[in-house]
Formats: C-alpha cells, structure tokens, sequence
C-alpha cells in the first residue's frame, strides 16, 4: 500500500480577532511544530502558506499565514486543512507510526479475521487511539498499544490487533443482540505525527 506523499499537520478551526490570526487544530506531537516543517498547502496545493505561530489558547495553536491579512480573508479558510510533502518531515523510528501512513488500512486479529478499516487516530489524553470501521458499519476505539496492536506491516498494507478481554465482551454482547457473531482484533503502537485525521490523518509529528 503506497504512503501518501503529503502529510496533514493541522486543521483551521476558526479565527482570533480582526487582524486575520487563525485557531489550528495541530496534529504534531508538539502544537507549534505545525510551522516547523517550512510552509503548508491546502489539499489541493493550490494554495500555499508560512505558517508564523503567535502562541496557543483553549487548545488550539495561533498563528498568522502569509497572504491572510483580515479576519474575512481567514474566516474563509475555517475547515482548511494544512498538508506539508512527505519529504519535509523527519524519517519515524522504527516503533513510530505517521497517522496518514495507519489510516485507510485494514485491522485483522491473527487468524485473519477482519475488524474494520482505520478512519481515525485520536488522543484523549490517556494513549492513542484507534477508531476502526467495519464493512457493515460498527465502529470500535482500540488501544494503540504493543499489547493490542502487535503488528504493523505498513509494506502488506495491514495491521494485526488482538482485542482486549473488555472489547472483547463488548463486541459479543452486540453480536449476541443482533443475532449473530462477532470478529475482534486489535493493535498499538507509538506514532508521531500528521495524520490527521485524519486526521493523518498521522502525524515529531503526530499526524
């Protein structure tokens, strides 16, 4: 499976005050790294910016674009999503994981058995987190953990999970409601950055 060749490193949230400061949602492992990797696109590459950080509030990182002198000018980029080439960001350790480069791949437990598709990396404040998919809808959240997740074969395309015994329970009672069964699997591991969300997706980095 090919690694996209941009990394999403933040998305515009809304603006701070009149002089066309915009809020991003940064999916570095350090916020204000999201100017650190020279300047941004949109999805498209049509549009290109420096990325200045100003500071951050209520979670979010402040920073100035080139171009965007107003706060109409930035209020029309809220929902924009800020990408950076592959090239530009530092090459992962072995045991870290771009989020662009785990979402889209298929989860499967040891026996083959599929769990659904990553759609999203999310950090609640206690450990990365997998948002999987499956085929008939069902959405399950797995640890990102080496006990959860003990393989990442970005080269085949896939991950190995082994559910923990609480989602495990979980994924029988539903199967048990709906009248039928269940598969599991499950995975973790460290990532660094864009991704976003995909909120690459990944993203160092935690896109």
């Amino acid at each position: 499976m090919p690694r996209p060749e941009k990394v999403c490193l933040g998305t515009i949230v809304g603006v701070h005050g009149v002089q066309g400061v915009v809020r991003i949602k940064s999916f570095t492992a350090d916020p204000a790294d999201v100017a650190a990797y020279g300047a941004v696109s949109d999805e498209s590459g049509a549009r290109r910016f420096a990325v200045t950080v100003l500071g951050q509030a209520r979670g979010a990182v402040l920073a100035r674009l080139s171009g965007v002198a107003d706060r109409d000018a930035a209020e029309a980029l809220r929902g924009v999503r800020l990408y950076v080439p592959r090239a530009a960001l530092p090459t992962t350790k072995e045991d870290e994981f771009y989020h662009a480069d785990l979402i889209g791949l298929p989860v499967e437990t040891k026996e083959g058995a599929p769990l659904g598709t990553v759609r999203a990396v999310h950090n609640f404040g206690a450990g990365d987190i997998l948002e999987l998919r499956g085929d008939d809808g069902h959405e399950l959240l797995l640890p990102f953990s080496d006990a959860a997740v003990p393989e990442i074969d970005l080269a085949r395309g896939r991950i190995v999970a082994i559910l923990p015994p609480s989602l495990m329970e979980d994924r029988a009672q539903a199967a048990l409601k709906a009248g039928g069964t269940a598969a599991r699997r499950k995975r973790r591991r460290k990532q660094r950055a864009a991704a976003g969300d995909t909120g690459a997706g990944g993203s160092g980095p935690r896109l």
